[in-house]
Parts: structure tokens; C-alpha cells; sequence
């Protein structure tokens, strides 16, 4: 069984960063960060594959939003710069154990089994 705990999220200026931490419990493979906005679907923002640890991004994060992973303490991070409002969401952590997802990257919610509980991540105007 896998758990994940999110931390990092809060409030910020427009232009201005934040550091997502993922803490993660048990194996993981491919793990990636999504956002919910009010009354939107959970949508894809950034992924790593597990395999040979690369990265790929949704384009509206791209240039400004960095997923990394540190192996050692089982910890994903999303840093996030140039933050503008429309970045405004619950940012969640999720984990996949689909081998398909550790090649070549997943950007479908139901490709990932586990979930953290969501951190708020609010940008002023």
C-alpha cells in the first residue's frame, strides 16, 4: 500500500514561486502532480517516469513549472515559478504502478491508483 502527504501549498502574488512537496510511503513507480480548479476536472500538469526518471510537462506549466524526485527519501517536488492566478487549483500528488507508466509517462487520472489529499495553492492578482 501506498500513501502520499502533499505539503507547500498556500497563498502568493502573481509572478511569484512555490515549492510542492510529495512524501511518499511504500514502492512507488511513475508519479506525477495534478490540479483541480473549482468546478473543473483534475487535469494532468506534470510527470516523471520512473524508468529513466525524464520528465514531460502539460503546456500551460511549461517553461515554469519543474518536477523532480529525490530517489533517496521517496519525495516528488513540483517547483513552481512565474505563478499567475489561472494556477489557482488543489494540487495533488498521485503514483502509478502501471508498467505502461514508468516507459512512457501517463497523463489520465485512471492510470494512477494512488492519490495524496490535496494542497491548496492559491495566486492573488
Amino acid at each position: 500500500q501506498v500513501q502520499l502527504v502533499e505539503s507547500g501549498g498556500g497563498l502568493v502574488q502573481a509572478g511569484g514561486s512555490l515549492r510542492l512537496s510529495c512524501a511518499a510511503s511504500g514502492r512507488t513507480n511513475a508519479m506525477a502532480w495534478f490540479r483541480q480548479a473549482p468546478g473543473k476536472e483534475r487535469e494532468f500538469v506534470a510527470g516523471i517516469r520512473s524508468n529513466e526518471g525524464s520528465t514531460y510537462y502539460t503546456d500551460f506549466v511549461k517553461g515554469r513549472f519543474i518536477i523532480s524526485r529525490d530517489y533517496a527519501k521517496n519525495t516528488l517536488f513540483l517547483q513552481m515559478n512565474s505563478l499567475k492566478p489561472e494556477d489557482t487549483a488543489v494540487y495533488y500528488c498521485a503514483a502509478s504502478s502501471d508498467p505502461y507508466c514508468s516507459h512512457f509517462g501517463c497523463q489520465t487520472t485512471s492510470r494512477y491508483r494512488y492519490w495524496g489529499q490535496g494542497t491548496q495553492v492559491t495566486v492573488s492578482s
